[in-house]
């Protein structure tokens, strides 16, 4: 039964075939009486293409008196395309083709059929090639060689880096594969000074840093690599002075102070030495002092007996080196102008002498002038006493001459000689008073007394100010303190001062101490020991 079912449905396929068989013979037989025409692919946009994307057709025909057909380009063709007589048409467009700028090209062609009747068919095509970025490429870098305590620089060579489409670079670094402290610009400069730390790891074994390289404006990327090493060559040592000074200019007794940071590529343990050579032989060699493997101190004081008179200055040279452990070296060159100067110290000192014998020649004539003070007051006293003795002496007197009878009333010649005597000593005493001859005279004391006192409260008075104006050094600096010094001097010179009668041989039983000066002039300061 399953084998007729079969049977049956064998035959009926058999038919179909047969029909189909003669309707397509039928269906060709009508093709090839039309012309010979070229048929191209379907598909739609099937003439759009991209950079670098391959096209592959074949190309076919219909119409025509014969199967045989020979093909060709007869305008438009380019060397990268492959198009055989067959009509097998492949192409690769090129990436060069278009750019960011122009993103599309186009490119007209002409295929050419040609049967063995010699019937020809052409047709053009017009291809569309559309712009596709390339992504940046990096070659291998050089190698980055790094200092140490040194800001490096590298600069990524431009000629290790492209783009193929011609577009604009960046580069753009990746924070987290960076160093610390590491800086890459977009330009592809590098600056780094590395660490103590971050050298001795690079001396251990190289490391690499990564970054990105960025075409504009597609923000296509390419990962790029730099290799980060110690420096290979033996590299000087270097070092920094502050202040940047090629001359210092100095005035003696003034502290000169520069300070020293040293430095070297190949780490801070390859610094072996570091010192100077002076021109002058003078500046000790302790003058340079060391705080820290890599840092110094140049500390000296040129007294006031460094520049010799009659020279204004003194110049000479100092050589500052540094050496490492293979004796490379570094050095630098400082002029150094000492300015002769006056110890101020010593002025200072020679003008509080001034200052201080000024107040002490005062201090002695005022000492002077109490004791004259006291001998007039002690004069005028005796004075006083000495014109009442006189008085009593003459009343009595002519007294006695007056009672002269009375008390020698038996001698006659007695009585002449009390009254003789009596008027004649009367007379005396009275013109001796008169001229004022015997003791001092009081008005004259009086007069003296007061000059004196007059003269010494003026004294006082002016040397108060004196001692007040020129008590700081500061002040007895001034232009003026000479000046003010003779007049202060004049004041104790007067030719007035001759009607004291003082006696120019006086010797001053006290001696001029300072506290003696400030119990007279409350406002003098003497002059303290680390003021000398």
């Amino acid at each position: 039964m399953i084998t007729k079912h079969i049977h049956k449905i064998l035959i009926l396929l058999t038919a179909v075939f047969f029909i189909t068989k003669v309707q397509g013979q039928d269906n060709m037989k009508s093709a090839a009486t039309g012309p010979l025409q070229i048929v191209f692919p379907i598909e739609s946009e099937w003439n759009v293409l991209s950079e670098g994307k391959e096209i592959n057709f074949h190309l076919q025909t219909k119409g025509g008196k014969n199967d045989s057909v020979r093909y060709s380009i007869s305008a438009g063709y380019l060397k990268e395309m492959k198009f055989d007589s067959l009509g097998h048409f492949v192409w690769v467009p090129s990436y060069d083709i278009a750019d960011r700028i122009n993103t599309s090209k186009s490119f007209p062609i002409v295929f050419e059929a040609q049967n063995t009747s010699g019937e020809s068919a052409s047709r053009e095509v017009i291809f569309k090639v559309n712009h596709v970025n390339q992504p940046p490429q990096v070659d291998e870098l050089k190698p980055f060689y790094v200092q140490y305590k040194t800001q490096n620089v590298y600069k990524i060579d431009m000629g290790s880096v492209r783009d193929p489409d011609g577009d604009p670079v960046v580069f753009v670094p990746i924070l987290e594969e960076m160093p610390e402290g590491m800086k890459l610009n977009a330009a592809g400069e590098i600056v780094w000074e590395p660490s103590f730390s971050q050298f001795n790891i690079l001396k251990k074994e190289p490391r690499y840093m990564e970054f990105y390289l960025e075409d504009q404006p597609s923000k296509a990327r390419v990962k790029g690599r730099l290799k980060l090493e110690i420096t290979q060559m033996d590299l000087a040592p270097d070092f920094t002075i502050i202040p940047q000074n090629n001359v210092i200019r100095s005035p003696e007794n003034n502290r000169i102070n520069l300070r020293f940071t040293l430095s070297d590529p190949n780490g801070e343990d390859d610094i072996s030495t570091f010192n100077f050579i002076s021109d002058n032989k003078r500046v000790p060699k302790e003058a340079l002092v060391k705080n820290a493997p890599t840092n110094y101190e140049f500390i000296w004081e040129p007294g006031y007996e460094f520049v010799k008179d009659p020279y204004d200055t003194l110049a000479f040279d100092i050589t500052f080196y540094v050496l490492d452990k293979a004796q490379n070296k570094k050095e630098r060159t400082v002029r150094f102008v000492i300015q002769n100067t006056v110890d101020e110290s010593l002025k200072d000192n020679y003008v509080y002498n001034l200052y201080r014998s000024a107040l002490v020649n005062a201090w002695g004539l005022l000492e002077q002038m109490t004791e004259k003070e006291g001998q007039l007051k002690k004069q005028y006293s005796r004075a006083k006493k000495g014109k009442r003795s006189r008085s009593l002496l003459n009343a009595s007197l002519g007294a006695t001459t007056g009672l002269a009878p009375v008390i020698a009333q038996s001698s006659q010649e007695t009585r002449g000689y009390i009254t003789t005597i009596g008027g004649t000593t009367v007379a005396t005493v009275g013109t001796l008073e008169a001229t004022e001859v015997i003791g001092k005279s009081v008005n004259g004391l009086l007069d003296r007394f007061n000059y004196v006192m007059q003269k010494k409260n003026e004294l006082q008075n002016k040397g108060d100010v004196f001692a007040r104006e020129y008590v700081q050094k500061s002040a007895r600096r001034q232009p003026d303190f000479i000046k003010r010094l003779d007049e202060f001097k004049g004041l104790m010179n007067l030719s007035g001062l001759v009607a004291l009668e003082l006696d120019a041989n006086w010797e001053n039983k006290k001696e001029a101490t300072d506290a003696a000066l400030k119990k007279t002039f409350k406002d003098f300061v003497p002059l303290t020991k680390e003021e000398n």
